[in-house]
C-alpha cells in the first residue's frame, strides 16, 4: 500500500507526533490510521521511559458542575513538573475533560480498566445477536462490536463531545497533542462522575 504526504499530514495532525514517526507507523500498520496511532501511542510511552523514566508527580484536579447542578465530575491529569503543572493549556485540558466526563459517562480511562464481567456481558449479548451468522466469520462480527462498544466507554477513546472545538478527535489525541506540545508525558490518572440518584 503506498503511503501518501496527505496519509502522513492527517496522521500528524491527530497525533501531533514527527512527521517521520507517522510514516513510519504508518507503513508499519499498512496504511490502518487506528494501528498507527497504537503504535504511536506505544512509541510515546518508550519515549517517556527513555527519558529517566520521570515519573508524573505533578499535575492538577479539575472539576465541572453541569448548571442544573444534577451531574458533575472530578479528574486528575498528571504531568513531570510544576512548570506544567500550572501551564494554561494543562489546565484548560484539565477541565475540558472534566465537562466531557460529566456528559459523556466513560465506564474507564483506558481498556485496561474496563470491568472484565462487562465486557463478557457485552461479548454474550453479541454472540446472541450474531447467533445466525457463519459460524468462521461470527468471531470478527463479535470482536468488532465489543471494540465498538469500547470505543462508547472507554475516555481515552471516546471523541470530545465539544466536536466543533475539536473537531472529532478522541480525548487520547488530545492528550497527546498536549503531550508532544509540552515535552512531557501527560497521563489521565482518574475520574469520578456524580450524578444525583445514581
Amino acid at each position: 500500500m503506498s503511503i501518501t504526504a496527505q496519509d502522513v499530514k492527517a496522521l500528524r495532525e491527530r497525533t501531533g507526533a514527527g512527521m517521520m514517526d507517522c510514516k513510519k507507523a504508518l507503513i508499519e500498520a499498512d496504511g490502518d490510521v487506528e494501528k498507527a496511532i497504537e503504535a504511536l501511542r506505544i512509541k510515546g510511552i518508550a519515549k517517556a521511559e527513555k527519558r529517566g523514566e520521570r515519573a508524573t508527580s505533578e499535575g492538577t484536579v479539575q472539576s465541572y458542575i453541569h448548571a442544573n447542578g444534577k451531574i458533575g465530575a472530578l479528574v486528575e491529569v498528571d504531568c513531570e513538573t510544576d512548570f506544567v503543572a500550572r501551564n494554561e493549556d494543562f489546565i484548560a485540558f484539565a477541565k475540558d475533560l472534566a465537562l466531557h466526563v460529566a456528559a459523556a459517562a466513560p465506564l474507564a480511562v483506558d481498556e485496561d480498566g474496563v470491568p472484565e464481567e462487562a465486557i463478557e456481558r457485552e461479548r454474550r449479548i453479541a454472540e446472541e445477536q450474531f447467533a445466525d451468522k457463519p459460524e468462521q466469520i461470527r468471531p470478527r462480527i463479535v470482536q468488532g462490536k465489543i471494540d465498538a462498544w469500547l470505543k462508547e466507554v472507554v475516555l481515552l477513546r471516546q471523541p470530545h463531545v465539544n466536536a466543533d472545538k475539536y473537531e472529532g478527535r478522541t480525548i487520547e489525541e488530545l492528550r497527546a497533542e498536549l503531550a508532544s506540545r509540552t515535552g512531557e508525558n501527560i497521563v489521565i490518572r482518574r475520574f469520578t462522575r456524580f450524578s444525583v440518584g445514581d
